[in-house]
Order: C-alpha cells, then structure tokens, then sequence
C-alpha cells in the first residue's frame, strides 16, 4: 500500500528534478517556485527517511536511494498515465506512442517507419522527441518515452535498458562541393585542423568517437568549432561556409549523392556503431508500441 503522505506531486516532483539535475530548470517545467519544488523534496525525503539527492555547486544527481526509487516510480507513473490513456482509446481516442529520436535516425530511417506505421495504422498518432542519448534515455527510464532510437550503445545510461541492434551506421566527415579538400578523397591529415568543424556536443555518444579519432591521429580539434546536434543547423553552416561537418552518413547521404556535399576519406569509422531501438522493459508494451517496433525492423533490414 502506497504510504499516504507520499502525495502525486511529491513523485512529479522527484522525476523533473531527477532529469533536469537542476532546482531551477525542475520548477520552471513544473511551472512551480523554486522554494515549492524544494518544500516538496524536502518532504518526500522526510516521508522515506533519506536523502534522495547529493547536491552540488554543479546541480544535484541521485544518490543510490534516489536511483532504487526512480526504477519504481517512472515506471508507476507511466502505468498510471496508460490507464488514463487507455479509458480515452476506449472512447474513440486516438492511440499514441512517444519517440525518442537521435540524430543517427533523424533524417531518412524515422520518417520512413513512421510513414509505413501510417499507410498501415490510421489511428496510431507519433510524437517524436529529439536531444542528446543521456537525456532520452533517461526519459525511457521514468516511463516518460515509450522507446528510443538512433545509436546508443556506448551511452552509460543504456545499462539498465534493453536495446536491440537494427543495423550499423556510421560517422563520416563531408565538406561542401568546391571546398579546397575535395579535391581529393583521402586529404592530408595535418590539414583539417585549418578549418573549423562541426561536431556533436561534448558528452554525447557521437563526440566520444569524435575525440577518440583525433587522439588515434594525434589531432588537435580547431578552435572554430560549432557544437550542435540539429542537422539543419550544421547542414546549412557546411554549406555556405568551409567548415567540415561531422555527421551521421544518413544525415548527409541525399546532398552527398546530389553533389552538393563530398565525404572524405580520413578513416573516422569502418562499420560504425549500432543503431537500434531501446525499450523499457519494466513496462508492459502498448499494441501500438509493438506495431511501430515491428516497422522499424522492417525498414532497417533495408539499411542491412
């Protein structure tokens, strides 16, 4: 039986602050006060009898108890929110999964299961959340996202999650047609330091093989850099400038085949990492859910 001082907005609570690592940024997408997020913090620590949170001049991160009971309560309130759903597809409502997408998948093989989920369910509705892996999976985790995709596997919070490879894709490095490298495939090495990049941001799975090359070839990354991971962003940088674009080969693989980017040839990745889909196990998967899995593997053996 649920301990009765532990209130609704006690857990509400608990999850913001668990994935924002931040009063501040926890309260403004709870649209409460700061001194609120905090009395409710406060209280849910008394009503369990320890520290949930260690805090810090850089935020806040769980401690060990807050960890144990963020396995519970994601998934506790994800259950509730199925509930509610379910009384509203019970009533004509339409049914709807909750996406995680990462850039790996963004451009071409998304949109391509999401498109062949839709010629076959008219009544299955997809909201599609993008950001780094760190942050949707720990979304997956509190039950807030029904599954997540895109290349993962290196991510620390993957541990706990069951993923399952679809195909492998890999980082390539593409400049604009015309640029001064393109003149030959395999430029030399010492020379893309003269230009800026465009990388993923620091801490994500696709910038720690990023610096992992350029340890192997003893390369020093440029001071110019534009750290993103929006695809129209860097495409359009790339584009009108002389800067080299890190990126995923399907992000980039129609204006390569157009002309309009060439790919060179620097040896960054030879298969790549592994794309996939990340569920949630702890959950019961909604009929929808599975329908939209059973797409993406259908799509993927296409990429194979």
């Amino acid at each position: 039986m649920l301990n009765p001082r532990v209130k609704l907005r006690h857990l509400q609570a608990f999850l913001e602050l668990a994935k924002r690592r931040s009063f501040v940024r926890a309260a403004e997408s709870l649209s409460i006060s700061q001194p609120a997020l905090s009395k409710a913090i406060r209280e849910l620590e008394d009503h369990l009898g320890t520290p949930l949170f260690e805090r810090s001049p850089q935020g806040v991160s769980l401690n060990q108890a807050g960890l144990t009971l963020l396995r519970h309560a994601g998934p506790a309130l994800r259950a509730l929110d199925e509930g509610i759903t379910a009384i509203g597809d019970a009533q004509g409502g339409e049914r709807r999964i909750r996406v995680g997408a990462l850039s790996t998948v963004e451009s071409r093989f998304l949109p391509q299961a999401i498109e062949r989920l839709h010629a076959r369910h008219d009544d299955i509705g997809v909201r599609v959340v993008d950001g780094p892996s760190a942050y949707l999976l720990s979304r997956l985790r509190a039950g807030e996202l029904d599954l997540v995709v895109g290349r993962m596997t290196e991510a620390r919070e993957i541990r706990d999650l069951t993923f399952e490879h679809l195909y492998y894709e890999p980082l390539v490095v593409v400049v604009r047609a015309g640029h001064a490298l393109s003149s030959s495939r395999t430029p030399p090495l010492q020379r893309l330091g003269e230009f800026p990049w465009v990388l993923p941001p620091p801490q994500t799975t696709l910038r720690q093989q990023v610096d992992s090359f350029c340890v192997r070839q003893a390369l020093a990354l440029p001071g110019r850099v534009l750290e993103t991971l929006s695809l129209a962003v860097s495409r359009r940088y790339v584009l009108d400038s002389d800067a080299l674009w890190v990126a995923p080969r399907e992000a980039v693989i129609e204006d390569v085949a157009a002309g309009r980017l060439a790919v060179l040839e620097v040896g960054l990745e030879r298969q790549g990492g592994s794309v996939g889909l990340c569920i949630n196990a702890s959950l019961r998967p909604s009929l929808a859910l599975e329908a939209f899995c059973e797409m993406l593997r259908e799509v993927a053996a296409a990429y194979r």
